[in-house]
């Protein structure tokens, strides 16, 4: 029989939170449509941009307080929220609905970014989807300043208790900002998923998290109690005896863990037997350095270069980008860093480009495809690379490799602007190591014949997985589907390992599948020594790393192997990591 107080959604940020329910509402407030006399237009253009001035204001209040409160990694979440309010296109379309139309400001702004949510919500993009509660929090915002309202949230619960649970339909980055770590347990919303702004946030305030968790608001009422598990993506309402006094356990072992891994920081990531392992740290802004570095990471195993290009009005110049990776560079001295080249595609275009609208964006035009087509993109970058290497380790990673062609242009292109630096005497590398990132079954069932053209392999779990299961790792009806222990994923992890080994070139993940205890064991035992992680989860796989000896994953992982679904390699990991580790 099934459970009817048990729910299932995302875990997205890690720990377990047992309180009473206070629903949250913070909803899109009702604009009548209301037309206005001609001689009243530029008066509603004016309300507008001193409703968005205001907006900024408050927006730019609560960056500075999530600065102070989770450092700046979390705080420029709301750099995206300024930039989707101040964006001058979308602003200029409802500029143009009030003066051709004689709309009022409210009813112009909310037929414009219902629109535009409209957009997002049935895009096939999970990037796209996840910045629906963003764009939703800048809506909200200036439709209730150009109201008159105040700008709040309802509650309903006991919000005077001690620690309490949060529900609510959808998270946003604005209201996480104002829950009090102290206070607030836990929280349970209907919307969201892993790689949203908000379960970033929760993560970084360190407030177990679940998402996606369909129903919620018609489940739980206002003082129930409940127990949700953000790294299991399990919620329970109205837990028995036994089922508190499980998570009280649990909640224990937490925090001794956290004790234990606090201590393993400094240690170098050895194995019982004296394998040697090297763990890097994924990296998206260059505030996150002084995290990698603090957590022990070796160097940097995926720098992203996106948020170069997200939410500006024009494309990064070739001195912006020397810039930031130099900056980056500065911040290993003796470490590695990779970067991947502009991952562009989905949402990923800067409002100055024109991207064509895709019925499934994630198989269209983007990654390598998009910097091949447009090389006055690529170029600069590839410059900017070459200047930046001349006294550091930089490498580059090329995105979304489906063949071997790719390689070669880029390979090509990448000469070509050595050549153009060195005849115009600019201080720069001759060339840099290049790598591929694998995150397709092309590009598996190619990796001995493309091993023989680069530099190193880097395998990007999160889309191998996505593209071999055929499953959106953003939907969260789909979320039990993800998993990257499936037979499936297992065998190309083990065939892209035997195909770099045969070259004599260089595999690592970096991945979300690598900071996961159980996948640690299995990826070392196929014979990965190399892992890139985010940085708060570089002592957990340190810990596995020097908990369990390599001979027992080797077993565990040719035993996985053999196995005929994903539950079943699971059991096998966690038969070999019972003896070592407390994590689970």
């Amino acid at each position: 029989m099934v459970d009817q107080r048990a729910l299932r959604g995302i875990g997205v940020s890690p720990g377990v939170g047992l309180a009473r329910a206070v629903i949250v509402q913070w909803e899109l407030p009702n604009v009548p449509d209301r037309t206005v006399d001609r001689a009243e237009v530029e008066g509603e253009v004016a309300r507008l941009q001193r409703a968005v001035v205001e907006t900024v204001r408050a927006l730019e209040g609560l960056r500075d307080k999530v600065h102070q409160r989770a450092g700046a990694e979390a705080s420029g979440i709301f750099d995206a929220q300024i930039m989707l309010a101040q964006d001058t296109d979308f602003l200029g379309q409802v500029i143009h609905l009030i003066r051709t139309n004689r709309l009022s400001a409210e009813t112009a702004y909310e037929f414009k970014a219902l629109e535009v949510r409209n957009l997002w919500a049935n895009s096939q993009s999970a990037r796209l989807r996840d910045r629906i509660a963003d764009l939703s929090a800048v809506q909200i915002r200036v439709l209730q300043v150009l109201l008159g309202k105040p700008v709040e949230v309802a509650w309903a619960g006991p919000t005077d208790a001690e620690h309490f649970v949060i529900v609510t339909r959808e998270l946003s980055p604005g209201l996480t900002v104002q829950l009090d770590r102290d206070q607030v347990a836990g929280v349970v919303s209907e919307e969201g998923t892993r790689t949203s702004h908000a379960a970033i946030l929760a993560h970084s305030l360190g407030i177990p998290c679940v998402m996606g968790v369909v129903g919620a608001l018609a489940a739980i009422k206002p003082g129930s109690m409940v127990l949700l598990d953000g790294s299991t993506g399990t919620v329970l309402t109205d837990p028995t005896e036994g089922e508190l006094a499980d998570a009280k356990a649990r909640l224990t072992r937490r925090r001794r863990t956290e004790l234990e891994l606090q201590a393993v920081v400094q240690e170098p990531a050895v194995s019982p037997e004296g394998d040697v392992f090297t763990l890097l740290g994924n990296v998206d802004l260059p505030e996150e350095i002084e995290a990698a570095v603090k957590f022990g990471a070796e160097g940097v195993g995926l720098l992203r270069t996106e948020f170069l290009i997200t939410g500006r009005t024009h494309l990064p110049t070739e001195e912006e980008q020397y810039d930031y990776f130099r900056r980056v560079g500065s911040g290993f001295p003796y470490g590695p860093v990779i970067i991947r080249t502009f991952d562009l595609g989905g949402d990923k275009f800067p409002a100055a480009w024109q991207a064509p609208a895709e019925q499934n964006p994630f198989l269209g035009w983007r990654s390598i495809r998009v910097c091949l087509d447009e090389p006055e993109i690529f170029r600069p970058q590839l410059r900017a690379v070459l200047r930046a290497a001349a006294d550091r380790d930089l490498r580059l990673m090329l995105p979304l490799v489906t063949g071997l062609e790719e390689v070669e242009a880029s390979l090509a292109l990448l000469a070509e602007e050595s050549a153009r630096l060195a005849a115009a005497g600019i201080r720069a590398a001759k060339t840099v190591p290049v790598g591929v990132m694998i995150e397709t079954p092309a590009a598996v069932a190619l990796a001995d014949l493309l091993a023989q053209h680069v530099a190193f392999f880097s395998v990007g779990s999160n889309d191998l997985t996505q593209y071999t299961l055929v499953v959106d790792r953003g939907n969260a009806r789909l979320a039990s589907r993800f998993n990257s222990l499936h037979p499936a994923v297992v065998r190309q992890l083990d065939q892209v390992q035997r195909a770099a080994k045969a070259a004599g070139i260089t595999a690592s993940v970096c991945g979300e599948m690598a900071s996961e205890p159980l996948s640690v064991i299995l990826l070392t035992g196929l014979g990965y020594d190399t892992l890139s992680v985010a940085p708060p989860s570089l002592p957990l796989v340190k810990s596995v790393v020097r908990s369990v000896p390599h001979a027992v994953a080797v077993e565990a992982a040719q035993a996985a192997l053999k196995a005929t679904n994903a539950a079943e390699v699971e059991r096998l990991l966690e038969a070999a990591a019972a003896p070592y580790l407390r994590h689970r």
